[in-house]
């Protein structure tokens, strides 16, 4: 994604982290819809990738970062800069198996679109979000590990 300062200090604005959510289920839609357009389903597929790399961009830094999901994007910024830091290792089993289990989601999720399968369409795409949800609350514990400031008292 190459993002820089500013992309992460507006990714922080909580509503970029909630609608970025939106992206699996809007690919799963935009695979399923070759049955209905054939060819025609790689515009949907591209405004699809489009929205992926844009979302970040496309709001303004937040007021103020203490809200859950800036939190988990800004542990989330920590983690990839600092995650090998021995202060973190606690969180590395729990980021390992949560990334394990987004990954077999998201496999889950790919074979079921390649199959036109609902049940595993529907199962991976669980499987992946519910994964990357708990990890993001995981990246919450990162920002209050890393004493970044202005966050609320627990």
């Amino acid at each position: 994604m190459a993002m820089d300062d500013a992309a992460w200090a507006r990714h922080a604005n909580p509503w970029s982290g909630w609608s970025r959510l939106s992206v699996l289920p809007l690919l799963s839609v935009a695979a399923w819809s070759r049955i209905w357009l054939g060819w025609g389903a790689l515009a949907p597929l591209a405004l699809v990738l489009v929205w992926t790399w844009a979302n970040p961009r496309l709001f303004p830094p937040p007021a103020s970062t203490g809200s859950w999901m800036s939190r988990g994007v800004l542990g989330e910024r920590i983690w990839l800069t600092q995650g090998t830091d021995p202060a973190f290792a606690h969180h590395r089993p729990m980021v390992r198996a949560l990334g394990l289990a987004g990954a077999l989601g998201l496999g889950l999720l790919l074979a079921g679109l390649a199959l036109l399968a609902p049940a595993p369409t529907v199962a991976g795409l669980a499987v992946a979000m519910l994964s990357k949800l708990w990890l993001l609350d995981r990246m919450v514990w990162v920002h209050r590990d890393a004493g970044a400031p202005g966050l609320p008292p627990d």
